[in-house]
């Protein structure tokens, strides 16, 4: 081979080997590209490790001298489900924080802990670590019997509000007491259909109930329905399936009498999931001096089909 053509074929090659180095830093994580990465411009994950070694992740938005606005998020999901109320808060100069409940989103899988008092301790560890005092707790679904319970349980000493909507308290389980709530076979329904087939499981919540997709007339959001699919499927198999019973299962009554700061109750009167009657309306009561919001025609996703109003109610409780 003529010199010029080797010198052509060797630059040739030293452009290729340059490009196919340039692609794969692009597709390796930081970490595989180089042994001591720069964290210039990054931000290492944020989470807390619990007594029992399970790691929580959080998110962690807006001023960090702002008062703090915490968001526990609803089953299958992840704080994610959160974000537009914590973007919205934040910009008004809030500190927003929401994490993923063990088992759930991007937090440790445990085998065990899957159960509302684990859950108010986890909650009850990151607040410690973070040192925050003076929340606003906002919890739905079954994130709002996490917040009754982490109450209940910790007291309100870094608590300053409550807003509980579309929650799970006082007790979703229908009994001689609770006449009102749902029978044990919906919830045996629920977990049959969960280990026959959970993705479609899923999929036929996020399609129908949930945003109330279902209802005639309804205008339906493919994206939220990926978006809930998604969450729930990042949920641990078993961590999903004992969160049923947490959810559906735990009188949260006594949790709601020692409730000591002001509480606000948001619920959807036409939330398919967890029907008012047996929760909000019930709730209320136990409260005192609870201010009670029904939105009319409200879904059980209230953060998504009233996102709007949602958000105004929020900002204007975390003001006053």
């Amino acid at each position: 081979m003529p010199p010029s053509s080797l010198a052509t074929a060797t630059a040739s090659r030293r452009q290729a080997l340059l490009a196919g180095a340039a692609s794969a830093a692009l597709v390796l994580p930081a970490r595989a590209r180089s042994p001591h990465p720069s964290t210039k411009g990054t931000q290492a994950m944020s989470t807390i490790t619990t007594q029992d070694g399970t790691q929580i992740y959080y998110k962690d938005w807006g001023p960090k001298d702002g008062k703090v606005v915490s968001f526990s998020h609803g089953w299958p999901l992840s704080a994610d489900a959160w974000e537009a109320q914590m973007y919205h808060l934040a910009s008004h100069g809030f500190r927003c924080i929401a994490h993923d409940r063990r088992g759930h989103g991007r937090s440790s899988q445990p085998w065990n802990g899957n159960e509302m008092d684990t859950y108010a301790d986890d909650l009850h560890a990151l607040f410690t670590q973070l040192d925050i005092r003076g929340a606003m707790l906002v919890g739905h679904s079954t994130g709002g019997g996490e917040v009754a319970r982490y109450i209940g349980r910790h007291g309100s000493a870094r608590v300053a509000k409550a807003v509980l909507m579309g929650a799970v308290p006082p007790i979703m389980l229908k009994s001689a007491n609770n006449p009102v709530g749902l029978p044990m076979e919906v919830f045996d329904g629920f977990r049959t259909a969960y280990l026959a087939d959970r993705a479609q499981f899923f999929l036929d919540v996020a399609s129908g109930p949930f945003f109330n997709f279902n209802r005639p007339g309804a205008k339906v959001s493919e994206g939220l329905i990926r978006s809930w699919w998604t969450q729930g499927m990042m949920s641990g198999h078993k961590n999903a399936y004992d969160c049923i019973k947490a959810f559906s299962e735990t009188d949260f009554t006594e949790d709601l009498k020692r409730f000591d700061v002001p509480t606000l109750i948001i619920h959807g009167d036409d939330d398919q999931i967890v029907p008012i009657q047996g929760a909000a309306l019930l709730s209320a009561k136990l409260v005192k001096g609870a201010e009670l919001k029904i939105y009319k025609g409200g879904s059980h996703s209230l953060g998504d089909t009233a996102k709007e109003q949602l958000n105004a109610d929020l900002l204007a409780f975390a003001r006053a």
